[in-house]
């Protein structure tokens, strides 16, 4: 949506900046209406490519479910002492 965003106003800016309207429609100057529209669509595409950028560029987590692996485990006691007492 953005860099759509900043290609159409790109282009309405270049139309009011670059064409001989009348001015005495919205009694302002165009021109200047032009410039700030051609500003707000370039920023609007930077935006948008900065955007697409960040989204191909990612981490995949794999999360394992389930019951975790079981290790058995055998304490045996060894009686060391000595028998002959």
């Amino acid at each position: 949506m953005g860099i759509g965003l900043g290609i159409t106003l790109l282009v309405l800016g270049a139309i009011l900046t670059f064409t001989g309207l009348d001015e005495n429609i919205l009694n302002y100057n165009l021109d200047v209406v032009g410039i700030i529209l051609m500003a707000g669509g370039a920023l609007a595409l930077i935006m948008g490519v900065i955007q697409n950028a960040q989204r191909t560029r990612h981490t995949t987590v794999t999360e394992h479910r389930g019951a975790p692996e079981v290790v058995e485990r055998r304490d045996e006691i060894i009686d060391r002492r000595d028998e002959r007492y």
